[in-house]
């Protein structure tokens, strides 16, 4: 597979089909993230963001200006995927926004202690839900200013 050398401005890591399809959706409908790359696991999500395996021809310098991260993942989970994320200085400032279905206090507390950037429970209303993801992109994308790389 041969993916684009351009940057990507947003990755998303979920598994849950509908969930990714409402939070691509809701991208498209606010026109945040031109460059939006799903993945639906964290084990990719690693080979991508790090450009190894499926991903070696991706330059690894082109990394995403922010990552959506659901916390429940096959293989790898996303508290494993932040750690190490959060543990090389290339990928540390990559802005990441957990997203999770359940708010369960101990992998709140994990998540900061790791670095996460913010922490959103997704509602169950699919308006509030497509709002939310909006918001969050419009803010990392158009209003945060990035540190220089």
């Amino acid at each position: 597979m041969m993916i684009q050398e351009k940057a990507v401005d947003i990755l998303l890591v979920e598994d849950d089909p509908n969930d990714a399809a409402l939070t691509l959706r809701a991208l498209r409908q606010r026109s945040v993230g031109r460059r939006v790359f799903h993945v639906i696991d964290g084990d990719e999500a690693l080979e991508f963001i790090f450009a190894t395996n499926l991903y070696g021809e991706w330059r690894p310098e082109s990394s995403p200006r922010l990552i959506l991260l659901d916390l429940k993942l096959r293989k790898v989970s996303g508290l494993e995927v932040l750690r190490e994320l959060k543990s090389q200085d290339r990928t540390r400032v990559i802005p990441v926004v957990v997203l999770t279905s359940s708010l369960e206090e101990i992998k709140n507390v994990e998540s900061y202690k790791l670095g996460v950037n913010s922490y959103v429970v997704k509602p169950a209303d699919s308006g509030k839900f497509s709002e939310i993801i909006g918001d969050i992109g419009h803010y990392w994308l158009t209003v945060n200013e990035p540190p220089y790389r």
